[in-house]
């Protein structure tokens, strides 16, 4: 049950990353970006990313951007350092990679959205426990870092339009 009892409720905005305490409900909104959360179980501490893309175009900056895959697992093993912990301690969920112009031909954004956040997962040392990814439509992502629970609403838009 989603309860209302929290000190912080965030809510992400595409390129955005927190990192929180047992007190903290994390919330997004994903199309074709890809929500990851990780959550100690001991520590009772967690985060959720939206990234938007696999990586950057251009390597004209060397700061690190949540925007894009690459550079948030960077910034969650940031995260992981401050805290004293591995990534084999967390439990993963990654969500999202759904497509919202099926019919138009969509330029695979969300397919390699899926595929680079699996690689990086594996990369880093972290084992996906769950994976909601793929289809069409859109998903609302509530994360619960107090327990680990990850709600998810899935809306699978289908359009029919006749002139």
């Amino acid at each position: 049950m989603i309860s209302d009892n929290y000190e912080k409720d965030i809510f992400l905005q595409p390129g955005e990353l927190h990192f929180g305490q047992h007190d903290t409900r994390i919330r997004t909104l994903l199309g074709s970006c890809i929500a990851i959360t990780l959550w100690h179980p001991a520590k009772r501490i967690g985060g959720m990313c939206h990234y938007m893309l696999p990586e950057k175009l251009s390597n004209n900056t060397s700061a690190l951007d949540g925007r894009y895959a690459k550079d948030v697992l960077q910034l969650f093993m940031k995260e992981l350092e401050k805290n004293g912990t591995f990534p084999y301690q967390y439990e993963v969920k990654i969500i999202g990679g759904g497509s919202q112009f099926p019919s138009q031909g969509e330029s695979g954004v969300p397919d390699r959205n899926i595929d680079i956040g699996r690689q990086l997962l594996a990369k880093y040392g972290f084992s996906i426990k769950v994976e909601h990814l793929g289809g069409q439509g859109h998903r609302s992502v509530i994360f619960d870092v107090s327990n680990g629970d990850v709600w998810i609403k899935h809306v699978e838009e289908r359009l029919d339009i006749s002139y």
